[in-house]
């Protein structure tokens, strides 16, 4: 049996037309530019978790100084401007979305707390906007709290018999940019790493190059890898650029891990990554059928990877199979590395999950793309 060995000139031939036919593709590469930047910008600041500028009214039948003490505390940029209303108002304002939140002080609240009787304040909050209303639910309890101790010159000791001193690793100013910047740029990658391999094979179909490779003194493994090298180096660059220019310069993420050991593990990554890509150019006839193909494979896969959905809050069994997926694994180590600082004695167990798994589909749609090809003489 015959052993042919892939040709470096051949592989180095074929990466440089790769890379002409990207350049000439603006669309293509528009796309990457504006993935990894714009786009990553407007995903990581303009949605946050954070509760900002929330519109609250007070109902305060009171009119004590703790009541008014407890108006002044709801401050920005949590809360916008606090409206004094009437329970009138109140309902008109939930029912027409003017307030989130409308908090009703009763009458004699300060006088009964001083005399030791149990005081109950209501909260009437927007529910419809689920993450504001229980993270804001939270932050006026707190406060309320809070200035209840400072006001009676309370001791937190007093309160509880354990004094709990909260301290935050790995992001300490709590900044949603942070995490949601990082989480965007591996999405990013596990898609423009698809769509490329995938674009690259249907252009050569649409083109009618496909015939040209096939007459050439050339081997299928020649052409996946010269697709893969290719289409890897790009995705390599633009996340080297993304990290340093838009990520810590633009955005202002503060990246302790080791960028080396990251871009190590997107290379493992990438074997899966342009092996789907591959797959799903010898299953698709067009673009846009590959476009519908991505929606229903590729776009599951990175919503239930555990980068916006923690893998614990999802059902037992679909924790099971997506514990193997290449792109889970990915996750798990890139937050490690880039949030933790891990070294390779951390992360180890996902690298080799990320390879193993994505070497055995590579080898699968390597063997595919063959048998497509002699389909196609």
């Amino acid at each position: 049996m015959n052993i042919e060995f892939p040709s470096f000139s051949n592989i180095a031939h074929l990466c440089r037309k790769e890379w002409q036919s990207l350049l000439h593709d603006t669309v293509m590469i528009f796309f990457i530019v504006f993935a990894f930047s714009f786009s990553l910008y407007s995903q990581a600041t303009g949605t946050s978790t954070d509760l900002k500028r929330a519109s609250i009214g007070i109902i305060d039948e009171d009119r004590s100084p703790l009541s008014l003490r407890f108006a002044d505390s709801l401050l920005p940029p949590y809360f916008g401007t606090v409206d004094t209303i009437t329970q009138t108002e109140a309902d008109k304002g939930l029912e027409s979305a003017k307030y989130s939140f409308v908090l009703h002080f009763p009458t004699r609240m300060e006088a009964d707390l001083r005399a030791g009787k149990q005081v109950t304040a209501q909260l009437l909050i927007d529910a419809t906007i689920i993450g504001q209303a229980q993270i804001g639910a939270g932050y006026i309890q707190n406060i309320i709290q809070q200035e209840l101790i400072r006001y009676f010159n309370m001791q937190d000791s007093a309160q509880s018999p354990v004094d709990l001193i909260v301290r935050y690793s790995f992001n300490q100013g709590r900044k949603t940019a942070w995490f949601s910047s990082i989480t965007g740029m591996i999405q990013n990658i596990t898609m423009l790493a698809i769509l490329l391999t995938g674009a690259a094979l249907i252009r050569e179909r649409e083109r009618g190059t496909i015939e040209h490779l096939l007459v050439m003194p050339i081997s299928a493994l020649e052409i996946v890898l010269s697709k893969v090298i290719a289409n890897g180096v790009v995705i390599l660059l633009a996340t080297l650029l993304c990290i340093q220019l838009t990520i810590r310069l633009w955005i202002g993420v503060e990246i302790d891990g080791s960028i080396t050991l990251f871009l190590i593990a997107t290379t493992l990554y990438l074997f899966f990554t342009t092996g789907l890509g591959l797959f799903l150019g010898t299953i698709s006839r067009s673009m846009p059928q590959m476009g519908l193909l991505f929606i229903l494979i590729v776009l599951p896969m990175n919503l239930l990877s555990g980068g916006f959905t923690p893998l614990e809050s999802m059902p037992e069994i679909l924790q099971k199979i997506m514990s193997v997926v290449p792109s889970t694994n990915y996750i798990k180590l890139a937050q490690a590395i880039l949030f933790r600082d891990a070294g390779f004695s951390i992360v180890w167990p996902e690298m080799v999950m990320v390879t193993v798994v994505g070497l055995m589909f590579f080898v699968y749609s390597t063997l595919r793309f063959r048998s497509f090809l002699e389909r196609q003489g």
